[in-house]
C-alpha cells in the first residue's frame, strides 16, 4: 500500500526555518525553500484591470502658457438657481411679475457699494418696505464685471448679483421675503431682482 507524504513535526519545522534563514539564493529563479507542501496552494485570483485616468495631467513647463479650458464661474448661474426655486406666491401674479407687467412699488440701487454697505442698505430697505405694506420691490445690483482678472484665485463675476439672493434667504430678511426672481428687461434684466414680500401680520 502506497504511503502518503510525511508531514514535518514542529521540531523539524523549527530546525528547517533556522537553516533556511541562513541560506542565500544561488539564482533568483530558484525557490528559497524546498520544503514539501503540506497543503494545497490557494487558487490564484484573477487580477483586476487597473483603472486608467481618463484625464491625465498634461506635461508642462514652469512659465509656459496653459492650454486648459477657460475657468468657469464658481457656482451655477443665479438665474438658473432662482428659476428652479419652488413657487410660493400666486402663480398668476408671478407670471405677470416675471413678464414685467407688475410695476415695483419701490426700488433700491446697490450698484457700486461694498458688500458691507450693500448688506446694511438692503436690510433697511426690505424691512422698511415690509412695514409699509409694500408687496413688490426692485433691488438693482448691476451685472458686475464681465470677465475674470486672470489671478491665481478665480473671481466670482458680479459679486453683488450673486450675494443678494443669499441675503434675501437668510434672516432677518428670509421671514418677510416670499419670492425672488430676476427682473424683466424693462426693469433691469439680470442686473436687478424682483423681491415679492409677505403681507404684514
Amino acid at each position: 500500500m502506497r504511503r502518503g507524504k510525511r508531514r514535518l513535526t514542529p521540531e523539524e519545522k523549527a530546525l528547517w526555518d533556522q537553516v533556511a534563514a541562513r541560506t542565500k539564493r544561488i539564482k533568483p529563479e530558484i525557490a528559497q525553500s524546498q520544503e514539501p507542501e503540506t497543503t494545497a496552494p490557494p487558487p490564484k485570483r484573477k487580477s483586476r484591470p487597473v483603472p486608467v485616468d481618463p484625464d491625465p495631467i498634461q506635461h508642462f513647463l514652469v512659465g509656459s502658457k496653459s492650454n486648459s479650458t477657460p475657468r468657469h464661474d464658481l457656482t451655477p448661474s443665479v438665474t438658473e438657481g432662482l428659476k428652479s426655486a419652488p413657487l410660493v406666491m400666486d402663480a398668476k401674479r408671478h407670471r405677470k411679475m416675471v413678464s414685467g407687467k407688475l410695476a415695483p412699488e419701490a426700488r433700491i440701487d446697490l450698484h457700486g457699494m461694498t458688500l458691507s454697505e450693500a448688506h446694511n442698505e438692503l436690510i433697511a430697505f426690505i424691512l422698511g418696505s415690509h412695514q409699509m405694506g409694500r408687496r413688490l420691490v426692485l433691488v438693482i445690483t448691476g451685472k458686475g464685471k464681465d470677465r475674470d482678472d486672470g489671478g491665481p484665485i478665480p473671481t466670482r463675476i458680479g459679486v453683488l448679483r450673486h450675494q443678494v439672493p443669499q441675503w434675501l434667504r437668510l434672516q432677518p430678511l428670509g421671514s418677510v421675503v416670499m419670492q425672488v426672481t430676476p427682473a424683466h428687461l424693462r426693469h433691469g434684466g439680470h442686473g436687478a431682482y424682483y423681491v415679492y414680500l409677505r403681507r404684514v401680520g
